[in-house]
């Protein structure tokens, strides 16, 4: 999806210096218990669908918005696996857009859909397993992969 009209606002504003970002990702799981990564146009590494909280949104409404916009899956979410934030979660989009992400990460459940993103973003979709998960841009601890791992609490850093 296109930048919002309130982040584009906010952009016009500030320019590519760094933004404060509350944003959300999805660990997806299908029947194999393997997890979806995406990866974006002149990219190298994998991501986690995700996206930007939307002003008036929730964070569970805009992880499904995001997951279904980027992988065309309808997902409901499960529980929170990890909120993170600081330093280790900028990122400096090929534009020169810097941004500080705060995320919040969601378990999600595949409902329906098929496999095929729909906004543009991804141009690779696929499932890995907890042991071949690929590069990604964005750090999150490698125990957030592993399912049993902390499947009673949430994960801080």
């Amino acid at each position: 999806m296109p930048m919002s009209d309130y982040y584009k606002n906010l952009r016009e504003k500030l320019g590519p210096d760094l933004l404060f970002m509350p944003s959300v990702a999805a660990v997806v799981r299908n029947e194999k218990n393997e997890i979806l990564f995406i990866r974006k146009e002149n990219e190298v590494t994998w991501g986690l669908p995700a996206g930007a909280i939307e002003m008036g949104e929730t964070p569970s409404i805009a992880v499904k918005r995001e997951v279904y916009e980027e992988t065309g899956l309808h997902v409901s979410t499960e529980l929170i696996l990890g909120v993170f934030g600081g330093e280790k979660y900028r990122y400096t989009y090929r534009n020169g857009h810097q941004v500080e992400y705060i995320v919040t990460v969601f378990e999600c459940s595949i409902i329906d859909g098929e496999l095929n993103g729909l906004d543009g973003e991804a141009v690779e979709l696929r499932f890995f397993t907890e042991e071949e998960i690929p590069e990604i841009a964005i750090q999150y601890p490698k125990e957030l992969f592993m399912k049993y791992l902390h499947s009673d609490r949430a994960l801080f850093e």
